[in-house]
């Protein structure tokens, strides 16, 4: 009689790097103070964004400098028609802006200004504004309340800026594949780890390749398998987009 092998042991899997959470600061002791954040005169590109605003039809109310970043910000009335959400953000939900349209026409006043930046050749997007400005046009609205920001990566930072409404995967990880895309057009040399803020998590460009080939495509079985698998590479974003495109196949 043999004596028996022992069983082969399994290699643990991969797991992905812990997200690093900002620890609590010292009460009042980062950013600017109220009086700090006045700001009399723009410079450079802020000026730029706020001559397109007066120039496409737009009024600029005010400006100050942010009170955590430090960096300006305009507060300003654009005409409605002037403003589209960024391309690559999530489907628009027709429950949703219905919803608000309806709690905008019975409070009567639109109190939560989107954030917009200037698009590529004209006008502005708003990368987290979608179902507030469609709430507007459903009212018929003629022009809407925005931050405008002079910093155009704010415009990638969709994940971490949403305030409207939750993100399930499969809204992820189409806003991810569609925001690579975008990154890929506006820079190719820049490499995937460079851009990884803007992201999130790798496996959510291959789950929205996954998702464009099906939208019935049950993520959630999946997203935990490639999220252990994959990480963020040093490899060109076109070069890297190919790995994710393999690994959704």
């Amino acid at each position: 009689m043999g004596t028996a092998k022992p069983a082969a042991r399994k290699s643990p899997s991969k797991r992905a790097p812990a997200r690093r959470r900002p620890r609590k600061a010292k009460a009042l002791s980062r950013g600017l103070t109220a009086g700090e954040c006045r700001l009399d005169t723009l410079a450079g590109d802020a000026n730029d964004v706020k001559a397109r605003i007066e120039n496409e039809g737009g009024f600029v109310l005010g400006c100050y400098n942010d009170p955590l970043g430090k960096q300006p910000v305009i507060a300003a009335v654009l005409p409605i028609e002037a403003i589209e959400p960024t391309p690559f953000q999530r489907d628009l939900s027709q429950a949703h802006h219905r919803r608000l349209a309806d709690v905008l026409d019975r409070t009567g006043m639109f109190l939560d200004p989107i954030i917009a930046v200037s698009a590529p050749e004209k006008g502005f997007w708003t990368p987290n504004g979608r179902h507030r400005l469609e709430a507007m046009r459903r009212l018929g609205a003629k022009a809407i309340t925005a931050l405008v920001v002079p910093k155009r990566e704010i415009a990638w930072q969709i994940l971490a800026l949403n305030t409207e409404k939750a993100h399930n995967l499969r809204d992820k990880s189409l806003e991810v594949i569609r925001i690579y895309r975008n990154l890929i057009d506006e820079d190719q040399g820049k490499s995937e780890k460079d851009v990884a803020f803007y992201l999130e998590e790798p496996s959510y460009a291959t789950m929205g390749l996954c998702y464009e080939k099906n939208p019935r495509f049950s993520g959630a079985v999946y997203n935990s398998f490639v999220r252990r698998l994959t990480e963020f590479s040093d490899q060109a974003l076109a070069k890297a987009l190919r790995g994710h495109e393999k690994r959704s196949e």
